[in-house]
């Protein structure tokens, strides 16, 4: 997605931008993808970074952002009882198919917020009030400006949440003046993930070379084609297992996509990890960190 900015945060004021949007994204958790986004933003200039996975993130670990802001989110519903109004009808009760209601008091987790309550109550005693399903932040970090959020144990609407997110990134990058938005998408390929990558100008897949790392990746690939957004590739930890890496490199060859850095495996990473650190500051030198230098490089030049 492309968008003029103005500004002057160390540009000539009225100079336009263009803000360009990454979304790393992987098939399945587990793969790396968040390791690797946060090495980027040690090494972009002038980003602002997001947190898409708002069920679980954990990019806050390492990168230790400050909050800034917070604000509620509210997107679902909860039914409300006034009990002034109730005559115990019980018919509340009887249609509720979550079993949310007993003796005329409603348990708010329980209740799905599906309006069955409030349609058959005859004297209009139960309405819907919306209730909190998380918060978004912005917060600042030592390398760039960061938009997350955190949905509430067992909340739905995460694609809202992402949606909002990304929202906060592009007026940050309006603000600050960025040139570039990295998002840091949820695993899968599901709703929060298609609200992660929607409108990005390019979808970086982390994979492993595993059956089932080849196999999420196909589907992750799948999914920015859907949505004809370009994708890139990145394969970590490729020499645990060559025979898969070099699947990996047939099927991005066959389809048209790029394999844009080949991470070896080091536990230096972990080591980075335990520290609460990205890797390219906790060991600039090691082989992990010039390959992602490597990663970044070839990144940027096939943002399209």
């Amino acid at each position: 997605m492309e968008k003029e900015v103005c500004g002057s945060s160390g540009k000539d004021k009225g100079v336009k931008l263009l803000v360009k949007e990454i979304t790393v994204l992987s098939g399945k958790g587990g793969t790396g993808k968040t390791s690797v986004t946060a090495s980027l933003a040690v090494l972009a200039q002038n980003a602002v970074l997001t947190d898409c996975d708002v069920d679980a993130p954990d990019l806050h670990m390492l990168l230790k952002p400050e909050v800034l802001e917070k604000h509620e989110f509210k997107a679902s519903r909860v039914a409300v009882l006034d009990e002034d109004l109730c005559v115990q009808c019980g018919k509340c009760e009887e249609y509720c198919r979550f079993g949310a209601i007993e003796k005329q008091v409603i348990d708010p987790v329980l209740c799905e917020g599906c309006g069955v309550c409030v349609y058959v109550c005859p004297v209009a005693a139960i309405e819907f009030e919306k209730r909190i399903s998380g918060y978004a932040f912005i917060s600042k970090t030592k390398y760039c400006p960061m938009s997350h959020a955190l949905l509430n144990p067992g909340e739905e609407n995460s694609g809202k949440l992402v949606s909002l997110v990304r929202k906060n990134a592009k007026q940050l990058a309006e603000k600050e003046n960025c040139e570039l938005i990295i998002n840091d998408g949820p695993p899968g390929i599901g709703c929060p993930v298609i609200a992660s990558v929607g409108g990005a100008d390019v979808g970086l897949i982390v994979v492993e070379p595993t059956l089932s790392g080849i196999h999420d990746m196909e589907r992750a690939q799948g999914l920015l084609n859907h949505f004809k957004i370009p994708s890139l590739v990145c394969i970590n930890k490729y020499d645990i297992n060559e025979d898969n890496t070099s699947r990996i490199e047939e099927f991005c060859s066959s389809n048209g996509v790029k394999v844009v850095g080949k991470i070896p495996f080091d536990p230096v990473v972990t080591e980075a990890m335990v520290a609460g650190k990205p890797v390219v500051e906790h060991s600039p030198e090691s082989s992990v960190s010039k390959a992602i230098e490597e990663l970044w490089k070839n990144t940027l030049e096939n943002i399209p």
